[in-house]
């Protein structure tokens, strides 16, 4: 991904929308779905949100490429400011900040700006205490960043670690680089 490419804001106004009620309705919808397939094994829903999101992530950055024309960036900081600042604000139209770098610059802290569009009209049950303890409701978003950042040779691991869901201050996802990925050609391939 490249420090010269188009902002967020170039690109969010140049692609197709969808009602954002539509898609935060829709995702409610899957996650509540989830939850009666694995009886309420919030666990295992977690799990499923972020298959469900690697997926999708491995996905979207070849859209992310085709329509910023990013390059590769330096580093991992630089990979995740273009992240906050281009990735999120063009699927998501949010910026998320980018805080709390540890000084090797391996990892780092999402704060995602309140409202987040995942959970605009979600309100946790309260017959079920244990849901605002196990389930993630955007963990979703961790998929999409572990399968994002895989696709551009960056191994990481992403986990929530507050959301104002659970009555935390702010919603915060923690990203890890473990390892830069060599770029190899598929065996038989060469």
């Amino acid at each position: 991904m490249s420090r010269k490419s188009g902002s967020g804001d170039d690109v969010w106004r140049s692609i197709d929308k969808i009602n954002s009620e539509l898609f935060t309705l829709t995702y409610g919808s899957i996650v509540s779905q989830l939850c009666r397939d694995y009886n309420h094994n919030y666990s295992e829903v977690n799990s499923q949100l972020d298959k469900m999101g690697y997926n999708i992530g491995v996905r979207l950055i070849e859209e992310f490429l085709a329509k910023t024309g990013a390059q590769r960036c330096a580093n991992f900081r630089e990979t995740m400011e273009m992240v906050s600042k281009v990735g999120f604000k063009m699927f998501l139209n949010i910026v998320p900040s980018v805080e709390s770098w540890s000084p090797d610059g391996k990892s780092c802290t999402l704060v995602l700006p309140e409202p987040n569009p995942l959970t605009e009209f979600v309100d946790y049950p309260s017959h079920d205490a244990k849901i605002g303890k196990e389930l993630w409701y955007s963990q979703i978003l961790c998929g999409v960043l572990r399968g994002a950042l895989q696709m551009v040779q960056m191994d990481v691991d992403v986990a929530f670690a507050k959301d104002t869901l659970r009555g935390d201050d702010r919603t915060e996802m923690k990203v890890k680089l473990n390892k830069v990925l060599k770029d190899e050609v598929p065996a038989g391939e060469d």
